[in-house]
């Protein structure tokens, strides 16, 4: 019971808006980075409690896109459709981070290598997964994760810190740490214009 109660308050940061681009929008910010396929797993942390406060993944298959559920991030150069954002180029993607680290948090990123195939299966499982509702990031991150090949040992969990803890332990992972000054009120971020 007392769970239930903590739950929306630890994960107040997961804001749940549904925006449904069209898909001619989606199909038009289509982005294929060069780098190998990847997963890549950003997590917002309290820098005053260790608490985690979101989860993104980054797919970076036959496209790059973000999966983002329960996200607040958003700018009308990136489509988002169902929870994933679309034309994650660079500057998309250092808007992305810059947006979550701030005073009172720090990213951390988790990269790990993929075979194509295990990448487009989780592209796959991202469009078809929906938008989600409030505080549900870190459960449908996971969710999609035990699915795919080589990440059984994830669990499910509705958490972002325990989520990033599993992913720790995937083979191949590197680790980074995004620090920000910047003020907590980050919504001058939002929409803001994508340099490159």
């Amino acid at each position: 019971m007392l769970a239930a109660l903590v739950l929306p308050v630890a994960l107040a940061a997961c804001g749940a808006v549904d925006r449904a681009a069209p898909l001619a929008d989606v199909q038009r910010a289509a982005y294929r980075h060069n780098a190998p396929a990847s997963l890549t797993l950003y997590t917002a942390i309290s820098n005053n409690t260790g608490a985690g406060g979101h989860s993104g993944l980054l797919i970076n298959g036959s496209q790059r896109v973000m999966f983002d559920p329960a996200g607040t991030w958003w700018n009308r150069r990136t489509p988002e459709r169902g929870d994933v954002i679309y034309g994650m180029t660079d500057p998309a993607l250092d808007l992305y981070v810059d947006y979550h680290a701030r005073v009172t948090y720090h990213v951390v990123v988790q990269e790990v290598r993929v075979s194509p195939e295990v990448a487009e299966q989780a592209l796959q499982i991202v469009q078809s997964y929906g938008a989600v509702g409030k505080s549900m990031c870190a459960r449908s991150i996971s969710d999609v994760l035990s699915r795919l090949p080589g990440f059984e040992s994830v669990g499910r969990t509705w958490f972002p810190r325990a989520l990033m803890e599993d992913f720790a332990r995937l083979p191949g992972v590197t680790e980074a740490k995004v620090f920000d000054d910047s003020p907590d009120n980050n919504k001058g971020l939002l929409d803001a214009p994508i340099g490159g």
